[in-house]
């Protein structure tokens, strides 16, 4: 496991990555942390990420990620939810809470960049609140669902967390209806297909909005996106804020439809 104090100046350097991460500054509940980067990672300050266009990818990060393997997927969107459950705990005032994470982060780039020295070819590139309303994660990465989870609770969202399908399944006929779920694909037991397929078969979920949030790609699951499949495909890793972005307008854009259609009645 690599440990890191939080004391000033200390430094971790990731060479395959071409990344390095600094403590610059504890000032009480104040940690200042810097990141030196190659030019094509973007490292952005959050207001400025929120008001980057939040279209699809750009192109050259699609690039850099596309030859992912799953599991690299997964490491790298774990330590890129960290980023952004760090960067809220800060602008909250959690900065002596924050150590778990910071260490969650700096574990995963390790690992990643452990996982990518054998077959190196290139330099990989990283690429309002939900206040009230109901999340349910269904992925079978423990650290991993705890992120997201601890992500969308920082913006106000209400989160559950299932296993697997089977569980997720077992929850939603026990409990009142959530408002979005997001679903990893490749899970055991029971997973994403046959949790789609299941849940668009009972009339009782009719309308529930399912997020793939996936290292998968999308024709190879052979998930559909639309009313009997997935209402949007997110393949890892993701930037959490487009997602919660997108969950609101889904839910908006499903608010407006249905007022819609009462009016036309």
């Amino acid at each position: 496991m690599l440990v890191l104090s939080r004391g000033r100046n200390d430094k971790v350097v990731f060479p395959t990555l071409g990344i390095t991460v600094e403590i610059l500054r504890v000032d009480g509940r104040n940690v200042r942390i810097g990141i030196d980067a190659p030019r094509e990672i973007r490292v952005l300050r959050k207001e400025i990420l929120e008001k980057a266009d939040a279209a699809a990818p750009t192109k050259g990060a699609q690039q850099a990620t596309d030859g992912l393997t799953h599991a690299a997927r997964n490491r790298l969107q774990k330590a890129m939810l960290g980023l952004h459950v760090l960067q809220r705990m800060l602008d909250a005032g959690q900065a002596n809470d924050a150590e778990p994470t910071i260490f969650t982060i700096f574990n995963e780039l390790k690992s990643l960049e452990e996982d990518l020295v054998p077959t190196r070819g290139s330099p990989i590139a990283l690429t309002g609140g939900g206040k009230g309303l109901r999340a349910l994660i269904v992925e079978d990465d423990a650290n991993e669902s705890e992120l997201l989870a601890g992500y969308l609770r920082l913006r106000g969202f209400k989160v559950t967390t299932a296993v697997d399908g089977l569980q997720a399944m077992v929850f939603l006929s026990k409990h009142n209806r959530m408002d979005i779920v997001l679903l990893d694909m490749k899970m055991p037991r029971f997973d994403g297909n046959e949790t789609v397929a299941a849940i668009r078969l009972n009339p009782d979920y009719h309308g529930l909005k399912i997020f793939a949030v996936t290292g998968a790609d999308q024709v190879e699951s052979a998930v559909g996106i639309g009313p009997r499949g997935v209402d949007r495909w997110f393949r890892k890793p993701i930037d959490p804020g487009l997602l919660v972005d997108a969950i609101h307008d889904e839910l908006a854009a499903n608010a407006f439809s249905t007022l819609a259609s009462t009016t036309a009645k």
